[in-house]
């Protein structure tokens, strides 16, 4: 599944009128409860409310406007993203803008195991059609996050998960938290990173990895993405 304009996408203010995707099949997946927006149908979780630490605006501030999954992974992207975009502190608009225009990786390893990164996030679906899109998307399973903004301004893993939905913050993903035996690990580009996922700002071709498993386990993450000719 692929969220992607039928247009060369290195225009400036391109409508979103010809989006080839099988939108139709995603919102029925989420609406059901039942299928993730992955390339595999796999089971999904109730959403719940999540601690507030675990919903951060642009400002480093906490929203209580949705509640951000506590469930465990693998998590679908909302039947209805607006008011997550809206919590993320993000506008959806009805073209695509690349002024500033780069792609970093997202790695989410749980006990050794991938949890995919949905196609869809970012992207707002109305009765079957994508009629909108943020600066933060995804338009493929492949864990590329697209920051596309009319703008120079920062982005943060924060505004990520919340428009995808999925609570983050310290020692917490989702419904993984740390506990005796188990901690959620961040790695940028290799390197651990102690601070509050949530705050992390994107960069070009960064690699970010989190890595949840038994405290006395080593953390194997990537350092890198390689990432296709042009992006």
């Amino acid at each position: 599944m692929r969220f992607q304009p039928r247009s060369v996408r290195r225009g400036v203010g391109r409508p979103l009128a010809g989006l080839l995707v099988l939108v139709a099949a995603v919102t029925a997946a989420c609406s059901s409860g039942n299928t993730s927006a992955s390339s595999t149908t796999t089971p999904s979780a109730p959403v719940s409310a999540a601690p507030s630490s675990a919903s951060t605006s642009p400002s480093g501030s906490t929203s209580a406007a949705v509640a951000l999954s506590t469930a465990m992974p693998p998590w679908p992207i909302p039947a209805d993203a607006a008011p997550y975009i809206a919590a993320a502190g993000l506008v959806a608009s009805s073209e695509e803008h690349v002024d500033v225009h780069y792609h970093a990786h997202l790695d989410i390893l749980v006990n050794g195991h991938a949890v995919p990164v949905p196609a869809g996030i970012g992207f707002i679906v109305q009765g079957g059609q994508v009629t909108g899109l943020t600066s933060l998307h995804t338009h493929d399973t492949s864990g590329v996050v697209h920051i596309e903004s009319p703008k120079n301004v920062p982005f943060t893993l924060g505004q990520f998960f919340t428009e995808w939905g999925v609570a983050l913050g310290p020692g917490r993903l989702g419904g993984l938290t740390d506990n005796a035996s188990q901690v959620l690990r961040v790695f940028v580009d290799g390197q651990p990173f102690t601070g509050n996922p949530a705050t992390i700002v994107f960069r070009p071709h960064q690699e970010i990895a989190l890595w949840y498993g038994a405290r006395n386990a080593p953390a194997n993450v990537p350092a890198r993405y390689d990432f296709p000719a042009g992006e």
